[in-house]
């Protein structure tokens, strides 16, 4: 409500009368008045603060209030202690590959176009980069995606540094709408020169080869895990039940030859979901007899054989490990192996109340299965077996000694989260298997590898 006028003074309608206070003066600038209370507090305290705590003015009259973003300090810190440098973003693709430049010393990002997608077409493009920006170094970097480690191992081969990173962990406004190849390029230049980006791990040929190996076995795992679904589901739908208590066995395979269906169709069909199975468990016993070759004469041989000591890790296990997380002494410590993993509890935390979820799940899930799976086997008390034995010849003490102490201690671990905590086995599982995990990094930092093969560079036309 507006208040209405009034023309008598204050003191004849009985209130006090107003006292001026006098503004603090400064020399060389007017009076300032606010409206606000605050505002006129903040005013004032900047007008009365010294001199020497205001900033000067730029060459333009304008106070800099801003400070330094990350680009420029990480371009100042490039150039000053290893000479300028140029970020150069590709956005493969399998015909083309959009390239972006981002000086460290500057802050703009200079498109240079589309080029063609294979490593005859990036090479000649370093080399005029080289020769328009001289003593210059050339960094690369692009999406890890179907195209796989080869450009990267071909740059980097050459003498140039490139990494990859996870489409991911790449920063990404909410309301960035538009995508397209070159706007892709801008923002892996721009964000290389800022620092933002997270590397992967890139692993030899060989090593990449095992994977690959390890992967399609389990694949044909999946596949024949799916199948056998199916098939049951096919039977319980048509009202045939199994009496027996464990399925898939040879028990189950007989009963299966028995089943009759009223209609050829359906009889047809169930015969080819039985051999979609038996083809899979084929298949399955040739991966599982030609992984044991592969390992001899593979760098990472010694790992294999230190996590082969540990219970529950055979040959599949400890290869599975090797290959998937590929080099144990790039983690820093054992707590960054178990959250690469994803076996490290989630949080939802806001100011003083704490809550903790299950397992994050993140990282590389084959790993974190093999390990899962390895640890169930340490519900049983600790004790050399005589398969173990014969896996421990001729390894070195520290080795079957941190073999010795996994078995106690987690044995130990399971009996005091299922008994006394009262936790669930899949859970107390879940733990061991983060456990687990710091032995499995502790061997990997014990054992050295093989020294790594050398392979001569082929040169390529310009």
């Amino acid at each position: 409500m507006k208040a209405e006028a009034v023309s008598a003074p204050r003191s004849k309608r009985g209130l006090r009368p107003v006292v001026q206070v006098a503004e603090p003066q400064v020399v060389g600038l007017t009076p300032q008045t606010t409206m606000m209370t605050e505002r006129t507090d903040t005013m004032k305290t900047y007008l009365l603060r010294e001199p020497k705590s205001v900033e000067p003015q730029s060459a333009r009259g304008v106070l800099r209030t801003r400070p330094a973003t990350a680009s420029e300090v990480l371009g100042q810190a490039v150039q000053t202690k290893h000479g300028p440098v140029l970020f150069i973003g590709l956005d493969v693709h399998t015909d083309s590959i959009a390239v972006s430049l981002a000086a460290a010393d500057g802050t703009e990002v200079r498109r240079y176009g589309l080029i063609g997608g294979t490593h005859d077409d990036v090479l000649p493009l370093a080399k005029k980069l080289l020769a328009a920006h001289p003593d210059t170094e050339l960094r690369f970097c692009y999406e890890a995606g179907p195209h796989g480690y080869p450009l990267a191992r071909c740059l980097q081969a050459h003498g140039y540094e490139c990494i990859l990173v996870a489409p991911s962990k790449i920063p990404r406004s909410p309301g960035d709408r538009v995508k397209t190849n070159r706007r892709d390029a801008d923002q892996l230049a721009r964000l290389y020169r800022a620092g933002e980006l997270t590397a992967i791990y890139v692993p030899d040929p060989q090593d990449e080869a095992v994977r690959d190996l390890i992967r399609a076995r389990y694949q044909v795992l999946k596949q024949q895990h799916r199948a056998r679904q199916q098939l049951k589901m096919f039977l319980l739908r048509h009202n045939f039940r199994y009496a027996g208590t464990k399925a898939w066995t040879q028990k189950h395979l007989n009963y299966l030859a028995t089943v009759k269906l009223p209609f050829p169709e359906q009889q047809f069909l169930f015969q080819e979901m039985v051999n979609v199975i038996s083809e899979a468990g084929e298949r399955l016993e040739r991966y599982d007899a030609q992984l044991p070759r592969v390992i001899p004469g593979w760098r990472w041989e010694p790992v294999v054989k230190a996590l082969m000591s540990l219970r529950g890790m055979a040959v599949l296990t400890a290869a599975t490990l090797v290959a998937e997380l590929g080099d144990l002494r790039r983690f820093a410590s054992a707590r960054q192996l178990m959250g690469y993993l994803g076996l490290v509890p989630s949080e939802d935390s806001t100011g003083d109340k704490r809550q903790q979820g299950g397992i994050t799940k993140m990282g590389n899930g084959i790993a974190r299965r093999a390990l899962i799976e390895a640890a169930w086997n340490y519900r049983a008390p600790a004790r050399l077996s005589r398969e173990l034995l014969k896996r421990q010849e001729g390894l070195s003490k520290a080795v079957k000694d941190l073999s010795w102490a996994a078995q106690t201690r987690l044995h130990h671990r399971y009996q005091h989260l299922t008994r006394v905590k009262h936790k669930k086995s899949t859970v107390a599982a879940a733990a061991l298997g983060r456990e687990l995990s710091g032995f499995v990094w502790a061997l990997g930092q014990l054992v050295q590898p093989y020294a790594r093969k050398v392979e001569a560079v082929k040169p390529v036309a310009a």
